[in-house]
């Protein structure tokens, strides 16, 4: 490490570090306002201490904490290059609480990480405000984070991201895939999207076409195809868990449809899924045209138009599909629980 002689030690100060405090300070200002919007019961002290603070409700008996903690992968990289801010926070909200959402879990609190090389106040605040939104759809409390300058670590306009999710489940309602057996139903929840996965092989093939975020995609900008953001399921799933008796819930994040079933399957049963049972959505039939990307490949890579899947008996099913049409979402019966038969995979989309 160089060591500074006195003279010079004494000449420098933070600033010469390229370390904007002003910036900094005008930021947590942005931040406040938008961080009060999402709280909740639980919340003791939020962001500006040293650590926040949250007491599980009391209405929870024998509360079980489920953690968990995500980023946006390479759709980060789309943002730099195409200036798109805003909706990236939510992205990055949806798949952490969207993962702990599964298990039961309402989700709590969540805390956010966004380093930089050098702060800009309106791309910053333009990923929190995503956050802050992603937390109210979530109505989970936006209760802390770090928000980290750091010169020389991260080129011009580029920044990481990181996330951070805390909810609780009564240790009787949770959901692990235990009891799921043959002849229960698949139901297929609509995404919004790409969502947060498989953006390596969505850039290439978009270099590969030479297409333009504003390339007319079935009638929009390719641009808000692409970048659209996560979808949040918790309030409608929490509404639908309290109703009936949900066996399995799979988040399809990256490995796609058929790596992420089999997370709640038990090792004897098999999710067999109809192909022609859910509508593929536009982005998807066009990175797999422009991409010369197999059937199966697709099944495995992206979400297909499938964000959630959901398990229940058969005599459930209709009610969870009226419920959740009623909370404005797309859904399917997207297939059935079978036993597994020797040597076959645990998913087939078919």
């Amino acid at each position: 490490m160089t060591k500074f002689s006195p003279p010079l030690a004494a000449s420098l100060s933070y600033r010469d570090a390229g370390v904007d405090i002003d910036a900094g300070d005008a930021l947590v200002e942005r931040i406040k306002p938008l961080a009060k919007k999402t709280m909740r019961e639980g919340v003791l002290a939020g962001i500006g201490g040293f650590g926040a603070l949250f007491e599980v409700p009391k209405r929870y008996r024998e509360p079980v904490l489920v953690a968990g903690t995500d980023g946006v992968g390479t759709k980060l990289r789309l943002a730099f290059e195409w200036n798109w801010h805003g909706t990236i926070g939510q992205d990055l909200v949806a798949m952490s609480v969207n993962d702990i959402l599964v298990q039961g879990a309402e989700p709590l609190f969540f805390l956010d990480y966004f380093a930089c090389g050098q702060l800009t106040i309106d791309t910053a605040a333009q990923v929190i405000e995503g956050i802050a939104k992603g937390c109210e759809l979530a109505g989970c409390a936006l209760i802390g984070g770090e928000t980290a300058e750091m010169p020389g670590m991260y080129p011009p306009g580029e920044y990481d991201l990181a996330g951070f999710a805390v909810g609780a489940v009564e240790k009787s309602k949770i959901i692990n895939g235990s009891r799921i057996c043959a002849g229960d139903i698949v139901l297929a929840i609509a995404s919004s999207g790409a969502h947060s996965n498989g953006y390596s092989l969505v850039r290439k093939i978009i270099e590969r076409a030479g297409a333009k975020p504003d390339d007319d995609l079935d009638g929009r900008p390719l641009i808000e195809a692409v970048m659209a953001p996560t979808e949040i399921y918790v309030k409608p799933l929490l509404k639908l868990m309290s109703a009936i008796d949900i066996k399995g819930l799979a988040h399809i994040t990256g490995g796609g449809i058929v790596d992420n079933v089999p997370r709640v399957l038990p090792e004897n049963m098999q999710a067999v899924l109809q192909r022609d049972t859910w509508e593929l959505p536009a982005l998807f039939r066009w990175l797999q045209t422009q991409g010369n990307v197999a059937d199966a490949e697709m099944v495995r890579i992206f979400n297909c138009g499938i964000g959630m899947v959901l398990i229940v008996a058969p005599e459930l099913a209709s009610t969870a599909i009226q419920s959740l049409a009623t909370e404005g979402l797309k859904v399917w019966v997207a297939g059935e629980v079978r036993e597994r038969p020797a040597g076959e995979a645990q998913t087939l989309v078919i």
